[in-house]
């Protein structure tokens, strides 16, 4: 079984690893990083610095504690951080994948035919013929047409890592996910920020109440919030940045970063010499295998149009592997996008998964919704952070958990505990008759539940 992978992100070399691990014959193409540009420009890089910040916070909180400490910020040791970090994940990866056996090709792939794949590489074209094909060549950061992006003062995400210096005041366009994470990282980090909000909240898909945490904790750390204002405008002159709005608001600073989502790098594949079709953002549709529309091509990752987490991408990967190789001839569990636990990382933590109060309310359908403030329980206490709460929304009739969120310190790793009783369709008593650790910041999911 002749297996073609197109991006060695985690789509591509988690289906790589599995479908080589089942017998298939697999060649892995990735014209930029083995263990994907998306995951080791923007992911990793973002949360090594989102943890330096974290951990100034924490200093700043530790007379709280009972100490009196100080830091000081080194921006080229942590620049010699984040590298290491990323040389350790790539090349442990690349090892992993060599030593099953994976063919890996340097280079950038497009279609030739239904089952063929050309590859340009820096010692000329190589032509490959496959059983199958993934296409897991992820996406990059979009650029509105206004947006004169130099990397220097007017940046995308992808060039933030971090600048050379650290900015005197950036502005940030886009208060979704990356946005906020971007607003809590550089504040975090001693810059001044101000923060473009098109909408009325930040993290307008997300829980209003949520989002209000939040927002309270970013207007207490001195950012500066101009809600419902679109930019539609940015120059720099020298070392100024003018960002202007469609309602005429105008804010200068010294860089400008730009958070706006991402493009699906589908445009240079020759999809079509395969008649893998495209909607109309250029991602691949898939079915619940995730098969395009012909059936031994596969989408995976950023171009699928599905959530864009690495989490998602990697067990995407996973189910192809197995589909691709019989696997999944007999039942089995199909991947189920409502399910899928998801995580910022700001300071508070927001977590959520499942079913969402606010869609739920939308849509007519009743359910029950419990909350519990983190002020409640001991572990926030004594860690001197009570800031969040836990919510969890059930079905009234069954107590079948549906959904919840979480805001406050980990909030990422204690969805977990809720995103398992979503996916196993588990009750509110079997939380609450858990028997969890004291003190514990978990405890709070059992009291939530109850």
């Amino acid at each position: 079984m002749r297996v073609v992978i197109i991006g060695g992100g985690p789509a591509g070399n988690t289906c790589a690893t599995v479908a080589a691990t089942l017998g298939a014959q697999v060649t892995l193409i990735e014209r930029d990083v083995i263990a994907g540009a998306a995951h080791l420009w923007d992911c990793i890089p973002s949360k090594s610095l989102i943890a330096t910040g974290g951990e100034l916070i924490e200093l700043g909180r530790s007379h709280a504690m009972g100490l009196d400490a100080q830091g000081r910020l080194d921006v080229a040791a942590l620049r010699e951080r984040i590298a290491g970090i990323e040389q350790h994940l790539h090349r442990t990866i690349v090892e992993l994948l060599e030593s099953q056996r994976v063919r890996l090709i340097a280079g950038t792939a497009r279609f030739k035919g239904l089952h063929e794949v050309v590859v340009e590489t820096a010692g000329g074209i190589e032509e490959l013929e496959a059983d199958f094909v993934v296409v897991a060549s992820g996406s990059r950061p979009r650029v509105p047409e206004f947006a004169p992006v130099d990397g220097e003062r007017v940046l995308t995400t992808r060039q933030s890592y971090p600048p050379p210096e650290l900015p005197d005041h950036i502005v940030i366009v886009g208060s979704g996910v990356t946005g906020v994470e971007f607003t809590h990282m550089f504040n975090a980090l001693g810059s001044r920020v101000t923060l473009i909000v098109s909408r009325q909240q930040v993290l307008p898909m997300k829980d209003p109440e949520v989002a209000a945490v939040l927002e309270a904790e970013f207007l207490r750390r001195g950012v500066a919030l101009l809600k419902g204002a679109r930019a539609n405008a940015i120059e720099r002159r020298g070392d100024v940045v003018t960002v202007s709005c469609d309602d005429g608001r105008v804010v200068e600073g010294s860089h400008a970063v730009l958070a706006v989502g991402s493009v699906p790098n589908t445009d240079d594949l020759r999809l079509d010499a395969a008649g893998v079709e495209l909607d109309g953002g250029g991602y691949i549709p898939i079915d619940h295998h995730c098969r395009s529309n012909i059936e031994h091509v596969y989408a995976a990752g950023d171009v699928s149009g599905k959530l864009p987490l690495s989490s998602v991408a990697a067990m995407q990967g996973r189910k192809i592997a197995e589909h691709l190789m019989g696997l999944h001839n007999r039942p089995h569990r199909h991947l189920d996008y409502d399910k899928a636990a998801s995580a910022i990382f700001t300071d508070p933590e927001i977590a959520d998964v499942g079913l969402a109060e606010a869609e739920a309310f939308a849509a007519g359908r009743k359910i029950r919704v419990t909350k519990v403030p983190f002020s409640a329980n001991a572990k926030a206490h004594i860690k001197a952070d009570p800031r969040g709460f836990v919510k969890i929304v059930s079905d009234p009739a069954t107590g079948v958990v549906l959904g919840g969120s979480i805001v406050g310190r980990n909030a990422a790793e204690l969805i977990s505990v809720i995103a398992l009783a979503v996916t196993n369709g588990l009750t509110v008593n079997d939380i609450v008759d858990s028997l969890l650790v004291h003190p514990s910041l978990s405890e709070s999911l059992a009291d939530a539940a109850s």
